[in-house]
């Protein structure tokens, strides 16, 4: 039980903010009205591909430490995550701008609407799948490593300003630019923090338990090479 305790922590904090997320009031605001719902379920996203992402580069700085292939697959399973959760917080973020932002804006791109925060974060994605494409490219196990380790610090030192700094900086729809901002802790209540945070930790903790299990995976396929470069 004491191993589990984290994972079981993790399933009761996502059934909390889930039932929470649609059932606690939460303040009318004009412009997102019920949508901003969404926060629980969005902003999670970006904050745990954040978290997956810092973990898997310092696994990469850790293989050029050690040499060890183990830290390099590490690396590699925490960005492999981190990309998919970057894809559903593109995802729940596109829908809720759908139905919040003017309509002027949609045009006839649907759910694209070109945005800077949008931009930004489609270019952080690219950056990473570029990653995990790179290390498709490259037949020999150490030299991939290195080349893709080194890769990773330069993607993870970009995504800073992509997704903190420059959509700041540019005139956006995005909430926390112009408009209305949910997550601000003048709009967020007491109400709505006692599901967002909550959230957030479920939902990291269920990206970490996701990518113990792709490890495990991977040390099964490919353990001859693993523990012959550890021994």
């Amino acid at each position: 039980m004491r191993k589990y305790w984290w994972k079981i922590l993790s399933i009761l904090l996502l059934a909390y903010a889930v039932i929470g997320g649609f059932l606690l009031p939460v303040p009318r605001l004009p412009i997102v009205h019920e949508s901003i719902r969404n926060l629980y379920f969005h902003v999670p996203m970006w904050f745990t591909m954040v978290v997956l992402f810092v973990i898997s580069v310092v696994y990469s700085v850790k293989y050029l430490r050690s040499n060890h292939l183990k830290d390099d697959l590490y690396a590699l399973c925490f960005a492999s995550v981190g990309v998919v959760f970057s894809i559903f917080g593109m995802i729940t973020g596109m829908e809720w701008a759908y139905y919040t932002w003017p309509a002027d804006t949609q045009e006839a791109s649907f759910l694209w609407t070109g945005d800077p925060k949008q931009l930004c974060a489609a270019l952080c994605m690219l950056i990473y799948l570029a990653y995990l494409v790179l290390r498709g490219s490259i037949a020999d196990y150490d030299k991939r490593a290195k080349i893709s380790a080194v890769y990773n610090i330069f993607a993870c030192a970009l995504m800073f300003p992509l997704i903190f700094i420059i959509p700041r900086m540019v005139p956006s729809l995005h909430p926390g630019s112009d408009g209305n901002n949910p997550a601000d802790p003048n709009h967020l209540d007491a109400t709505m923090r006692m599901v967002f945070w909550p959230a957030v930790l479920g939902w990291i903790l269920l990206s970490v338990w996701i990518s113990t299990l792709l490890i495990r995976i991977n040390l099964i396929a490919k353990k001859e090479i693993i523990y012959a470069d550890v021994s």
